[in-house]
């Protein structure tokens, strides 16, 4: 049940990641890059390195972010096999979807495309794409529930301790 409702979240992010990068591209085409509010633009960046931009130089192959990106969701596919929560399971489907959205990226154009520009107080954050976003949900997700279970666990062990 949870291995099925994990999969449905990674077909969600990735379904919502194709359709906003087929989107924002045909719009950033028509339009061109975009301040939206004094800290946030939209943009269309080719990144053909690894997160955060790093080795958009060419330094990197293409071809190794996306294998590494595919070891990660094989190895996330057996973990979503044995989550034992829903919570677990949405966070792991949507480490899944964010990567084999950014993967498709890399296979059709040689490149991730990022929109989302967030600037502000001299601080310029790399742009990023939804696909990225549900990565980074999905991470923040797999810690708090680290974080929760181990207290869970941690409570439990010391419960019958007389001190």
């Amino acid at each position: 049940m949870i291995l099925r409702f994990g999969l449905i979240v990674a077909i969600v992010a990735f379904l919502l990641d194709r359709v906003s990068k087929w989107r924002l591209i045909e719009w950033l085409r028509e339009h061109g890059p975009s301040e939206i509010t004094g800290f946030f633009n939209l943009v269309y960046v080719r990144n053909t390195g690894i997160s955060f931009g790093l080795g958009n130089d060419g330094s990197i192959s293409a071809w190794i972010p996306s294998l590494l990106a595919l070891a990660i969701v094989i190895f996330l596919l057996f973990w979503l096999r044995r989550a034992q929560t829903r919570w677990l399971g949405a966070a792991i489907g949507l480490v899944i979807g964010g990567a084999v959205g950014n993967v498709i990226d890399r296979v059709l154009w040689g490149a991730v495309a990022d929109f989302f520009d967030f600037h502000a107080f001299g601080y310029h954050w790399p742009a990023f794409n939804v696909a990225d976003m549900a990565i980074f949900i999905g991470v923040v997700m797999i810690l708090t529930e680290g974080y929760v279970t181990g207290r869970k666990t941690s409570d439990r062990e010391g419960a019958g301790k007389v001190e």
